[in-house]
């Protein structure tokens, strides 16, 4: 009885976050309420607990590079590069869309995507406007490319930090696993906006001139600050790819990172926490007590033996449902609860595999399907929850529709290319 309680306040829940009749902060929330108040939870083990509790590896890693990311934009290098950009492409619409996203997809599996989005997609409108031209498409495209260079590492995108956190697996596992077939994908896809985006290109030759006298190294405000936040940055994606060797957890490295960048910089801790997401982190740990319920209650455990019996020594099969599942279920749902509910689920499918490698294929089947599910809708992840935000407030709206019919497409094509490779990979 008490899991299909601990079920139904979770449905609910996920309804309301996934159709956005209601904040998702107050949702989870209220819902981690619901099951603490009717002893759900694993009472205090929720903050204790790795694995039916808050995983506090997620959380302080988040805190950590958004403090990073704080100090960063301080120093104007993110709007340097997008007028560089910009200038190189000289007004030319393909070439420009080429330039934002390569921009994107390198950073944003170091930075995250949302990260990322938050801090190119303004820029992104302010040369748009100078050109006179809509960027409701170089948004989008930006979009894109972020939920699928985010795939790479890591930290790139949030449902890869909650599945190496549950798998023990590393900065360099998913370098190793992800990475190849991300660059692969992103080449693609870079090919295919050309012919996705061929009715929205847009060239004003007078528009162009004004763009061309502007002065990228005007945006850099402390060339001083820049290079010692440079060289701290570098250091930690450091401690990243060697935390398995230093035996130092990547949240831990992050948190040091952020405490030696505020140092060097000399800025103000008030100007800086004032640039973390902390709506972000609460509905993440909110998340993680609901997800505890579910756990607690046996109703993870249950889905998993079903999951796992119904799969029962076909392991490709099981990795094409994970792919295809979570690709096609994420891309309707935020990711992050669907990956933070799943996670568990895959976990005790993984640990019926007959050997490591086709356990570790079932992961990474899992991660490619969860992070490109991410193109899927409007609402499928958080980097287009914030582009479509910041798209509505500079008068460049972007509809649901107008963001999915792109997205859906880009999802297929992903989808299938990852399947094709996990299928030569590991099979």
């Amino acid at each position: 009885m008490s899991g299909l309680i601990a079920l139904a306040i979770f449905v609910v829940a996920f309804y309301f976050i996934a159709t956005e009749k209601a904040n998702k902060v107050a949702v989870v929330l209220i819902g981690a309420g619901a099951m603490a108040v009717l002893g759900l939870i694993p009472g205090s083990d929720v903050f204790y607990s790795e694995h039916e509790g808050i995983d506090w590896n997620v959380i302080f890693l988040l805190l950590g590079m958004m403090i990073i990311v704080g100090v960063i934009k301080q120093t104007g290098i993110f709007d340097f590069l997008a007028i560089w950009a910009a200038k190189k492409a000289k007004g030319e619409p393909y070439r420009l869309m080429v330039m934002f996203m390569v921009i994107t997809a390198i950073a944003s599996p170091f930075l995250d995507n949302v990260t990322t989005i938050m801090l190119v997609a303004p820029v992104t409108v302010v040369v748009c406007d100078r050109l006179g031209i809509s960027a409701r498409p170089y948004l989008i495209a930006e979009v894109l490319a972020a939920n699928i260079g985010g795939a790479a590492t890591l930290i790139g995108d949030p449902p890869n930090i909650i599945i190496g956190s549950r798998a023990g697996l590393t900065f360099n596992d998913f370098l190793v696993h992800m990475a190849p077939v991300v660059t692969i994908i992103f080449v693609l896809f870079v090919l295919f906006t050309r012919l996705l985006f061929r009715k929205s290109f847009e060239y004003r030759a007078d528009r162009v001139a004004e763009v061309m006298m502007l002065d990228e190294r005007r945006a850099i405000t402390d060339t001083r600050l820049l290079v010692r936040c440079l060289v701290v940055l570098a250091g930690v994606v450091a401690g990243f790819a060697l935390h398995a060797v230093l035996h130092v957890a990547p949240s831990i490295v992050a948190l040091v990172g952020a405490g030696v960048m505020v140092l060097v910089a000399r800025v103000e801790i008030e100007d800086v926490l004032r640039e973390v997401e902390w709506h972000t982190l609460v509905f993440f740990m909110g998340l993680f007590v609901m997800v505890a319920g579910l756990s607690h209650t046996g109703v993870i455990e249950t889905a998993g033996r079903w999951v796992s019996d119904a799969f029962v020594g076909e392991y490709f099969l099981a990795a094409t449902a994970l792919l295809f599942g979570s690709s096609a279920l994420g891309a309707f749902f935020d990711n992050i609860p669907y990956t933070a509910t799943m996670a568990p689920v895959v976990e005790g499918v993984v640990a019926h595999a007959p050997d490591p490698q086709t356990g570790q294929a079932l992961w990474w089947a899992f991660a490619l399907g969860a992070d490109f599910s991410g193109n899927g809708t409007a609402v499928a992840a958080s980097p287009n929850v914030v582009a479509l935000g910041i798209a509505a407030r500079t008068g460049h709206r972007i509809s649901f529709w107008q963001f999915t019919r792109y997205g859906i497409l880009v999802t297929l094509l992903s989808t299938v290319l990852a399947w094709i490779y996990v299928w030569l990979r590991y099979f």
